[in-house]
């Protein structure tokens, strides 16, 4: 099946009329209606033709099906659909048009009817209102972007409702982040990843609790909001990837619930959810039914949907966990649902077979190298995920109070975590939509609730971004990190863009971490290989340092050194790879980044002869209290 608004036929096997109930003063009378035919058109929900459109729709426990709407001035006798077989339901109707608003009826026989929203209706007046015929053309003219290479990719996570808005109106819309394309142009990130955007309940949430998965969010500008981003985020040289949800629905406005009327005893959900205890998730008992093919094929189909006809570069699948695991707990294999195993493993195959370049992210959080292995293996198959064995321990380590506490041996464990000997096949961050809000803060703020713009929080926050930029993954920051936006995540408190402005110089240093992470200065290429060696741990002093490179050579070969503690060292000595100068790309602890900062140290080494750390040369280096330094050699 394809997803709603195709433009292709194909012969469906005709089939006999259903019955149509109605109430009349409280009786219900059953009646025959029109003979209906099946549309030959391929498709599911509205499909598009000269002078009309055919509509498909699976319930399979329906008495009878029809198509009302404003075409047909909203009768139920009008427009029956004709069974077809598997519990679908079709036909064209003639004077259906572009922008028409419309619903699907179920008739139940003795029942009173109900009255659905398309499931792969693409557009809704609301989340609670009637589905509307969707216009699928769109001007791709002079749309010729070109995925970044993985080794490249720098993510910026971004909630479209808060990221620019302007506070008492509304949440912040598409239209509203296209003029600020620029700014993160500017900033070096080259790959958007929009926090969930299809229907959901109310005007105002994080995204999670979608209501229609095809339709995007009316608050946030529709579908010609979101096709107009993609487009302009392009053309800025952008890469725009969606998170989708599949372990859940709803539960809010949710029309996929007992969508033809039908349900198991004891259990409430219908067709479309699992009628046993899988269906119950932390969010509900709304877990999708990955077993029955049609609810199979409906996500699958989701997910090519987003690619396909927004242009999307790539999707992040959310709590993946909770899709191949019932209790969503990574090691309780009791609790496996192989077929939600065996759903993620279609949906990446497909994306891999027509668009290997687009990647899928998990997230899953359970360090399971066999999410991101390939499906020939048995693996899940996905690009990367997020990685908890980064984020948790480099976060602890900068929030945690005092010196003495931190641990640099888990520091250097997940400098060096990875996935299947892959270091691209994890996403590597210290904020995200989840670690700045359920209770959680900014980092600023965790390093010193209530002080986040202290010398500290500046000092190692700063620290924290500087580890993302250097180890091995794809680096991500979370929408306001680079101003040292504090205030915890909520779905109705914009960015508070004046800190830009008062951090102007954090803002900098990001600017700066991100473009040596991408060797826009020809300089510490090695940022962008997979090669890692972790050869100075001082768990006393709380210093260490790691070796990056690519293939090696000046210009190529990078080593940074990390200081966890408040002091500072005018010589200290660590091993080198090569012999020769080394020089300073980045020091963390420079005044230009913050004025309460020592720029202390920092100056460039000389190797001298005789083995240091496992390395054949060593030189002494100069650093300031929570700084990081970058060195690399000048290419010769």
């Amino acid at each position: 099946m394809c997803a709603s608004n195709a433009r292709a036929t194909t012969a469906i096997a005709p089939s006999t009329a259903p019955r149509m109930s109605t109430v009349r003063r409280g009786v219900t009378v059953t009646s025959p209606v029109p003979r209906a035919t099946p549309s030959t058109r391929p498709g599911m929900g509205t499909i598009l033709y000269d002078g009309g459109a055919a509509f498909r729709v699976w319930a399979p426990f329906a008495k009878g099906v029809s198509v009302t709407g404003s075409f047909n001035n909203w009768s139920h006798a009008a427009n029956p659909l004709a069974r077809e077989t598997n519990g679908y339901w079709s036909a064209d109707v003639p004077g259906a048009a572009i922008g028409a608003e419309y619903k699907f009826v179920i008739h139940r026989g003795e029942l009173p009817p109900l009255w659905r929203r398309n499931p792969y209706a693409s557009e809704l007046v609301s989340s609670s209102g009637n589905a509307i015929i969707h216009d699928p053309d769109f001007d791709w003219t002079g749309d010729n972007f070109v995925m970044p290479p993985r080794n490249e990719l720098v993510i910026y996570e971004m909630h479209v409702g808060t990221f620019n808005d302007a506070p008492g109106n509304g949440p912040g819309t598409f239209g509203e982040i296209i003029p600020m394309l620029p700014y993160l142009r500017d900033l070096g990130i080259n790959a958007i990843e929009i926090m969930p955007v299809a229907e959901f309940s109310m005007d105002y949430s994080w995204g999670y609790n979608p209501s229609q998965p095809f339709s995007v969010e009316t608050a946030l500008g529709g579908p010609q909001g979101l096709y107009q981003f993609v487009k302009a985020a392009h053309a800025k040289g952008l890469a725009v990837l969606l998170d989708v949800v599949y372990n859940h629905f709803g539960p809010g406005d949710l029309d996929l619930w007992r969508f033809d009327g039908w349900t198991e005893p004891g259990h409430q959900g219908g067709i479309y959810f699992y009628d046993d205890e899988r269906a119950q998730t932390p969010w509900g008992g709304t877990r999708p039914d990955y077993g029955r093919k049609e609810v199979r094929q409906f996500l699958r189909d989701n997910a090519l949907f987003w690619l396909n006809k927004y242009r999307l570069d790539g999707l992040r699948f959310d709590s993946v966990v909770n899709i191949r695991n019932r209790n969503g707990q990574g090691g309780d294999p009791g609790g496996d649902l192989s077929d939600g195993w065996g759903l993620l493993q279609w949906i990446n195959d497909e994306i891999g077979s027509s668009q290997p370049w687009k990647i899928t992210i998990a997230e899953d959080l359970q360090n399971n190298e066999w999410i991101t292995k390939n499906t020939g293996a048995g693996g899940a198959g996905f690009g990367s995920q997020w990685d908890a064995s980064f984020v948790h321990p480099i976060r602890q380590s900068i929030i945690t109070i005092n010196d003495t506490d931190r641990d640099m041996y888990a520091v250097r464990d997940a400098l060096t975590h990875g996935y299947n000997g892959d270091g691209l096949q994890r996403v590597i961050y210290t904020e995200s939509h989840d670690e700045v809000a359920n209770g959680h803060a900014r980092v600023p703020e965790e390093i010193w609730p209530g002080k986040a713009d202290s010398w500290f929080s500046l000092k190692r926050s700063t620290l924290g971004a500087a580890l993302v930029f250097t180890a091995p993954g794809i680096p991500m920051i979370f929408q306001g990190q680079e101003f040292l936006e504090s205030g915890w995540f909520q779905d109705t408190v914009p960015l508070d863009w004046s800190k830009l402005i008062i951090h102007s110089g954090i803002h900098t240093l990001y600017r700066d971490l991100i473009r040596m992470r991408r060797n826009w200065f020809n300089q510490t290429r090695g940022l962008r290989g997979q090669n890692v060696n972790v050869h100075h741990v001082n768990q006393t002093d709380k210093l260490i340092a790691f070796h990056r490179w690519e293939n090696g050579g000046p210009g190529d070969d990078v080593v940074v050194v990390a200081n966890f503690a408040n002091r500072s060292y005018d010589n200290y000595t660590l091993g080198f790879p090569r012999a020769g100068r080394w020089r300073v790309r980045f020091n963390s602890d420079w005044q230009g980044y913050s004025t309460e900062f020592g720029n202390q140290a920092g100056y460039d080494p000389t190797t001298s002869d005789g083995a240091q750390d496992g390395m054949p040369f060593n030189a002494n280096i100069g650093i300031g209290p929570y700084s990081v330094l970058i060195l690399s050699q000048d290419n010769s």
